[in-house]
């Protein structure tokens, strides 16, 4: 992997932070659980497989990532992207709907039911998550996605039945994500719980809630309307896989990005 010089990431004036929302979270909140290499950032990619460019990219910025994930290495950019030039495979591209919660700000903390649980969770519970991502496939999760805070979840037998987190946090907001319910559990109010559990700890840290969903997922969409939610703007998601290194599939890309 060549060296490119490191210089002081570009930033983008009179931009809102939900424009480019990695970005934001990369050279911000989140900069500890990342690496930014001029108008490149990512993730560590045991963390989340998402990147980020400083503006809508060129041949050369797409280059810049290239060497920035290695080879075979794949990220997944939104806000600021493009179609990546020769060389790059792409593995996903669609429209995902981003939302915002500035209706949950000042609403009560939800109650759970009597006999129903939401308990944090953490290093410990890693493995139960990443079974039930690859279960239900709420959008790509890694061994340490819960590093970036929020995650609650409700175990009903013993078993995880449903989780969700956070993943995004741009300057002043900050993304639900990995919102998942076993297929046994379906129905029950499980998922709009825990979404509105994760929206409480945000907004009691000063920040404001949103979230991305896939354009097509016209259930998850009603529900995070009924709930307060509202369409910002629709946004492309790009996952491409650099030039050279191995075919197998990349850490965190577990399943097609859904926001």
């Amino acid at each position: 992997m060549s060296a490119r010089p490191r210089r002081r990431p570009a930033r983008p004036t009179g931009a809102h932070p939900l424009d480019n929302p990695a970005w934001s979270a990369l050279t911000g909140t989140q900069r500890d659980h990342g690496e930014v290499v001029g108008t490149v950032a990512r993730y560590h990619p045991e963390v989340s497989a998402f990147g980020a460019f400083a503006g809508v990219p060129a041949e050369g910025d797409w280059a810049a990532m290239a060497d920035l994930v290695g080879p075979g290495g794949v990220v997944i950019t939104t806000g600021c992207t493009s179609t990546p030039p020769g060389g790059w495979t792409v593995e996903y591209d669609g429209t995902g709907v981003q939302l915002t919660g500035e209706a949950l700000v000042g609403a009560a903390p939800p109650v759970p039911p009597d006999g129903l649980s939401v308990v944090p969770l953490g290093a410990d519970d890693a493995a139960d998550m990443l079974d039930l991502v690859a279960e239900t496939r709420p959008g790509p999760f890694a061994r340490r996605t819960w590093e970036l805070g929020g995650y609650v979840g409700i175990r009903r037998g013993g078993r995880l039945a449903a989780m969700a987190g956070e993943r995004m946090r741009p300057a002043g907001w900050a993304e639900i994500s990995a919102v998942a319910t076993d297929p046994d559990h379906r129905r029950r109010g499980l998922g709009e719980l825990l979404v509105r559990v994760v929206a409480a700890g945000i907004v009691a840290r000063g920040e404001v809630p949103m979230l991305h969903a896939a354009a097509d997922n016209t259930g998850a969409l009603r529900l995070y309307g009924a709930m307060g939610f509202t369409e910002r703007r629709r946004t492309r998601f790009v996952a491409a896989r650099a030039p050279g290194g191995p075919a197998d599939a990349a850490p965190g890309l577990s399943a097609a990005p859904q926001g």
